[in-house]
């Protein structure tokens, strides 16, 4: 019997038409262009500004850019997986609001939270699905509203952050190319240096939980950029290995765009030159789950059928990965 494996046939992308610059940001909090630059090179990300707006309404237009190029009813679209930490709601699903405003209405989905490593995860689990022979059309969304959930008051996280959703489809090949490795890794306790406080089960929303600003994203700087580095670096110079490949089989390392340091150390572990490397998080900071599929989004035209890729990611909880594709088209 033939192998079926995933592969990507399309790719989606949508920001937020609002610049928050690094200039914007020294008129909020005491920092500056130079400083954000430097440590994290970021010089501008992009907002959801508009109220009553959230992150299925980045992931609309990403997913309908899709459906134009491929020509495909919505009809057709058998399962939506949405990696977010931002939700419209708490629930139903993202997923199943996106499916409701494109007309996806013989799609099932669900929502699936792991940070910055959540379009890794949803697209390691949208490939099992095409794999196991079931579905022939599996749409991946990488969103995040990260400005819903940022505190503009803390110098040390609103540098960081921006809005955006990416989005790729998934169908099955036959000649080898696609989704052909990952690993994937997670370890709860890293969860103290990366979080939020209140607004679970175990501390839920109170007058006195809003007053103490614990509704926002929760970072130890220092903690995660240790952790980071060597977790994104270590996995992708393993899965080199484990498929017998060095710097020069790959095409492109896409990157989670959290810190430019983070990548470079990822790039030189992997021993892939800078021009390898996607680097967008001087226009979108780190959009969480959206960062991959946007990289993808940017470089498509660049992208050539038969390309070895990397996708590497790092994210709150403590969640990792990285995954090779043989890119399809």
């Amino acid at each position: 019997m033939t192998k079926i494996t995933a592969a990507i046939t399309a790719v989606g992308g949508y920001v937020p038409e609002t610049k928050l610059t690094n200039f914007d940001l020294e008129k909020m909090v005491e920092t500056n262009d130079e400083w954000i630059r430097s440590r994290t090179g970021i010089s501008e990300r992009r907002i959801l500004k508009e109220p009553g707006k959230g992150s299925s309404d980045m992931a609309v237009p990403a997913i309908e850019e899709i459906l134009r190029k491929k020509n495909l009813d919505p009809k057709e679209i058998d399962c939506i997986i949405c990696a977010t930490v931002t939700p419209d709601m708490v629930f139903p699903a993202t997923a199943n609001i996106i499916a409701d405003k494109i007309g996806a209405t013989n799609a099932w989905g669900y929502d699936l939270s792991a940070a910055c490593s959540g379009f890794l995860f949803a697209l390691s689990s949208g490939a099992m699905y095409i794999e196991s022979g079931r579905f022939k059309k599996v749409l991946v969304v990488g969103v995040d509203k990260m400005s819903a959930i940022v505190d503009y008051t803390d110098r040390a996280t609103c540098i960081i952050f921006g809005d955006g959703a990416g989005a790729v489809l998934l169908e099955p090949s036959t000649d080898g190319l696609g989704i052909q490795d990952s690993i994937l890794k997670s370890d709860g306790s890293g969860r103290p240096y990366l979080h939020m406080k209140a607004g679970g089960s175990v501390k839920p929303a109170t007058a006195e939980t809003v007053a103490a600003r614990e509704h926002f994203a929760y970072q130890e700087g220092q903690a995660v950029f240790k952790f980071a580095v060597k977790g994104m670096a270590d996995v992708s110079a393993e899965l080199l290995e484990r498929n017998n490949l060095t710097g020069d089989d790959i095409a492109w390392l896409v990157p989670h765009q959290a810190n430019l340091r983070i990548i470079d150390a990822t790039a030189n572990r992997m021993g892939l030159a800078k021009e390898k490397v996607m680097i967008n998080i001087q226009k979108y900071g780190n959009t969480t789950a959206a960062t991959l599929p946007l990289c993808l989004w940017d470089w498509e035209n660049q992208l050539k059928k038969g390309d070895k890729i990397v996708l590497a990611a790092f994210g709150g909880g403590f969640t990792w990965g990285a995954t090779l594709i043989t890119w399809a088209y």
